[in-house]
């Protein structure tokens, strides 16, 4: 008899377990969806970080487009080899004595640029105290710099001064966002600073929120606290929102950006920022110097949007710069809330757990320099028609009661 060969075992595929990974997702209502915008949308905005309404700009869009025609689309190489152009270093230099340091260095992202500088200012032996708050690319170059990162609670200097305390002789430095992306509340810098100098540690701020609406005509949290271009003071920022563009930059003494272009791997190995997007972000900048009442009419906006939430019930922390929340009963609530206020032309920012590491579901709400008062009004306006059962605390107070 024919010997009967026994069935192959179904064959899997490398990738499968990604299913799994959907799945388990979409039970716990996680999944991401790209949704791409128009050209031109009738939603007002209060989801991007345009803060100072400079991305379309009729002088920022026209500077893009001339570095594209002069300098071609793209940097052609990393900035050691062909990526670095005359817009490159008179953007680096603008932005050094804008903001109050002595020298910078253009990343193609703001977190390239927390990478760069965590990564080549750690390293063996290192030791990084770093907020439990952060942003996710500092937690990735705490995570890269292979030295020893101690993660301590929000905005608690105190902390970071028993945690540096209890390494002496280390080459330590701590680790902070400005503003933070969540709550929008500001970091205690001047406190931090403190901290790290009894015990010889440098400060490293990422000053992505804070750049272009605090500090004198927005020149960032750093130069309001007076640590612009201390010897042990290093900022990192973004170019893609106040100044709307796109990519990142480190400030800080002449020394230390001497060491990243030498050291740091996401400047050494990367291709350099786009010349259309270094053109924008120098006319932004040039814009921001010459007009301080766009970082004064961030604020503004932010303060009238807490304050008028604040007053129809809701919980909404007091914002430090440009960011506001407010708080949602759940993350499902939550989700229902960003999507109804954007069906009726508002479009709001969603976070929830586990992108929020106090459990706390809220819209993200950003304040923009050139929304009008009746733009305002209309978002507030839109925000309490449109809030879930329990949103608001006299909501809660009845169904308590």
């Amino acid at each position: 008899m024919p010997q009967v060969q026994p069935t192959p075992p179904p064959r899997r595929s490398a990738f499968d377990w990604t299913e799994a990974e959907a799945r388990r997702r979409a039970e716990a209502g996680l999944v991401r969806t790209l949704r791409p915008r128009p050209a031109v949308s009738e939603l007002t905005d209060l989801a991007g970080n345009d803060y100072l309404g400079l991305t379309r700009h009729p002088e920022v869009t026209a500077a893009a487009a001339e570095a594209a025609r002069r300098w071609g689309a793209g940097a052609t190489g990393s900035r050691l080899v062909t990526g670095t152009t005359r817009l490159h270093t008179r953007l680096e230099e603008e932005l050094a004595a804008f903001c109050g340091f002595e020298a910078a260095l253009v990343f193609s992202s703001g977190y390239t640029a927390n990478l760069a500088a965590l990564t080549a200012l750690g390293g063996p032996g290192a030791l990084i105290v770093s907020d439990a708050a952060n942003h996710a690319s500092i937690v990735d170059g705490c995570r890269l710099a292979r030295a020893e990162a101690a993660v301590v609670p929000h905005a608690d200097p105190e902390a970071v001064r028993k945690t540096l305390e209890a390494h002496p002789g280390r080459r330590a430095f701590a680790v902070s966002d400005s503003v933070f992306s969540v709550d929008g509340d500001r970091a205690p810098l001047e406190e931090l600073a403190a901290a790290c100098r009894e015990h010889g540690a440098g400060l490293v701020v990422d000053d992505a929120h804070g750049f272009g609406v605090l500090g004198a005509g927005g020149r960032g949290a750093l130069h309001g606290a007076g640590l612009a271009g201390d010897e042990d003071v290093v900022a990192t920022l973004t170019l893609s929102k106040s100044l709307g563009s796109q990519g990142g930059a480190v400030l800080g003494p002449a020394r230390v950006i001497e060491h990243l272009v030498n050291a740091a791997r996401t400047f050494i190995f990367d291709t350099g920022l786009a010349p259309a997007a270094t053109g924008a972000a120098l006319a932004s900048l040039r814009l921001i110097a010459a007009d301080a009442g766009l970082a004064e009419r961030a604020r503004a906006v932010a303060t009238a949007l807490h304050r008028t939430l604040t007053e129809a019930g809701f919980t909404s922390a007091r914002p430090d710069a440009a960011v506001v929340s407010v708080h949602a009963p759940g993350p499902e609530e939550a989700l229902r809330w960003a999507a109804d206020c954007r069906e009726q032309g508002l479009s709001v920012g969603c976070f929830r757990p586990p992108s929020v590491p106090d459990g706390i579901s809220r819209l993200r709400l950003t304040a923009r320099a050139d929304l009008t008062d009746a733009e305002i009004e209309r978002a507030v306006a839109t925000i309490v028609r449109t809030a879930p059962p329990g949103a608001r605390r006299e909501a809660r107070a009845q169904a308590d009661g």
